[in-house]
């Protein structure tokens, strides 16, 4: 049997190919760098202070499915809060206790409408009210996507958590379990007091570990895919290294944009040239001290700052930075090439910390050791314009292509963390069995208990 090629050795192209050999089937993953892991990658410094590539969550279900629970700690704590003028609001119900945004939250709730809002921030209006949108979600999805609201796809609500009544049963068996209950962390699976945060000593790689041992001889490193070619519509071949291999399937992780360049021999993708992602910048910052922020996680939702986003992970995992000390991590939106995308790592440093002690209170400044380290990368998140969400849609149940699929974030164009990136990926490996028409063994319940944690 001709093997399956697999585009990308990050979570979702190892998840595809582990799952596929565990069915029996061949696989041989095609990976461009030098290493595996994709996005999912941490970075120590000499000084002790760890960071990963943005921010990622981790439940104890997925390290258990991913076979890598027994080098996971419990998280014990996890919050976010978002500030707004100056003071600081527990999410997601903190903001409630701001009458305007309560008043305007449920009047919103007794407008009828008659047809579906046909944008985002029609759509975040409807949802929160006037007041909070204009004041918090609408600046928040702007500075993440780099798109205005009103060219948004109303698509981009579904990023959001779950109903007020889950989310307060969540939070309450964090605090009876003192576990990080996940709390809208995967539209996928049922979230509940059993599903709670993990984070991998030596970082995130460490949790492709298993799945790469058991795929050892199937992965080659520096071996970007050329073409993928079709024949009569189906997937016959990729080259690699200008070598034409025959393949059954092909299964990518690439950016959508992408594909279209690489299929030869048909042009069903062209639609997806148009697709953008938002580039992001982080800039982590090394303090001394612990607990500088409100919480884990807070939002800014303020026009003027460079950042929209800060994360002091040390809050929850204290063993990613030095006794005594802490790391904070700003999320930066920007365009390649635009003035953020070129500032200089300093300035960049700079303006976060002017941010920092504009937003928290200058007492901050004190505290500041120097730059943790900046990563810069091209292909973030994926913004659902309006003007092709039609063409997403269609995307979202089918390639168009025989015998291709396109998986992960960045390959599904949606808006999903790890644990829906490996759950809907082995969900497109039922699809992929099928195609082959070569199922060697039948897949137990996604819901058993060898394979989810109870």
């Amino acid at each position: 049997m001709k093997p399956i090629a697999v585009l990308g050795a990050g979570l979702a192209g190892l998840t595809a190919a582990d799952e596929l050999k565990r069915r029996g089937l061949p696989v041989v993953v095609f990976e461009a760098g030098r290493t595996v892991g994709g996005m999912a990658a941490s970075f120590r410094d000499a000084e002790g202070f760890s960071y990963d590539y943005g921010a990622h969550f981790v439940s104890n279900r997925l390290a258990k499915a991913l076979g890598a629970e027994a080098i996971c700690r419990t998280v014990r704590h996890y919050g976010e809060a978002v500030v707004v003028d100056g003071r600081s609001h527990s999410h997601p119900f903190g903001l409630m206790a701001e009458p305007r945004f309560l008043a305007g939250a449920l009047a919103a709730q007794f407008r009828r409408h008659d047809t579906p809002a046909p944008h985002a921030a029609a759509l975040f209006r409807r949802l929160y009210g006037d007041a909070m949108a204009e004041a918090v979600a609408i600046p928040l999805v702007e500075a993440w996507s780099g798109a205005p609201a009103d060219q948004l796809a109303p698509a981009v609500g579904e990023k959001f958590g779950n109903s007020v009544l889950k989310s307060l049963y969540l939070n309450m068996a964090a605090k009876l379990t003192r576990r990080a209950v996940c709390n809208g962390y995967t539209r996928t699976m049922p979230e509940g007091a059993s599903v709670y945060h993990v984070y991998p000593e030596g970082g995130m790689a460490k949790l492709l570990e298993p799945a790469l041992n058991r795929l050892f001889g199937s992965v080659r490193l520096e071996s970007p895919v050329e073409r993928i070619l079709v024949e009569n519509g189906r997937v016959e071949a990729v080259r690699v290294h200008g070598q034409d291999i025959p393949v059954s399937a092909a299964i990518s992780t690439a950016p959508v944009h992408v594909l279209p360049r690489l299929l030869e021999g048909s042009d069903a993708l062209e639609g997806l040239r148009t697709f953008r992602y938002r580039p992001m910048i982080f800039v982590n910052l090394r303090f001394a001290g612990r607990h500088l922020l409100p919480d884990t996680m807070a939002w800014v939702p303020d026009r003027r700052q460079t950042f929209f986003r800060v994360t002091e992970a040390p809050y929850s995992m204290p063993q990613l930075a030095p006794a005594g000390k802490t790391l904070l991590t700003f999320d930066i939106g920007c365009e390649v090439g635009d003035e953020r995308w070129t500032m200089s790592d300093e300035e960049l440093a700079k303006r976060c910390l002017d941010g920092l002690c504009e937003v928290f209170g200058e007492h901050l400044r004190a505290s500041y050791l120097g730059p943790g380290g900046t990563i810069r990368t091209p292909i973030s998140y994926p913004v659902y314009l309006a003007s092709y969400e039609a063409e997403r849609q269609r995307f979202s149940d089918s390639t168009g292509v025989d015998g291709l699929w396109s998986v992960g974030r960045n390959g599904e164009f949606a808006h999903i963390l790890m644990e829906d990136v490996y759950w809907r990926t082995i969900r497109r490996m039922d699809e992929v069995t099928r195609y082959i028409g070569g199922l060697a063994s039948p897949r137990p319940d996604i819901g058993s208990a060898s394979r989810i944690a109870a």
